[in-house]
């Protein structure tokens, strides 16, 4: 555990509103790039990002619910959602957001329970499992290696 890993329950109130919002962001983002994805080629990649969209509903509740338990208030705004009409710059947004996301996770893991928050970084861990799931799909679909995250 490094020092930078010792933050106040404020801060991290702080942070897991960001993370809540990056979530909402990658609601909106599956839910848009599902339904705005053209061509033959796509149709199994639209459905498995339908999946993905409920799958970032569930995170975002849970999120929320940490937010609730540390007395704070959630956010209610998205991260910007990135648009294209070429599919494979959609899936490219997602990948780095699901990246963005893991990478955040851990660093909220070591957060959590640096102020002896075990829960929190239990119900993080959960999260992350489904994320990297998404990661690899995501990395498949675009035919290229899963990108090392380093954080």
């Amino acid at each position: 555990m490094k020092n930078s890993d010792k933050i106040s329950r404020k801060e991290l109130i702080r942070l897991l509103n960001e993370d809540l919002a990056r979530e909402y962001q990658a609601i909106i983002a599956y839910t848009v790039y599902s339904q705005t994805m053209k061509g033959a080629k796509y149709k199994a990649i639209a459905d498995e990002l339908k999946k993905h969209a409920a799958e970032e509903l569930k995170h975002a509740i849970l999120i929320a619910k940490q937010v609730d338990y540390l007395n704070g208030t959630p956010v209610t705004e998205p991260k910007k959602v990135k648009m294209s009409d070429k599919p494979d710059d959609m899936l490219r947004f997602d990948l780095d957001n699901e990246a963005e996301t893991i990478k955040n996770y851990r660093q909220r893991i070591r957060q959590a329970e640096a102020m002896g928050e075990f829960a929190i970084s239990e119900v993080l861990r959960e999260i992350i499992k489904e994320e990297q799931d998404h990661l690899t799909e995501l990395a498949d679909a675009l035919g290229i290696d899963c990108p090392e995250i380093k954080g």
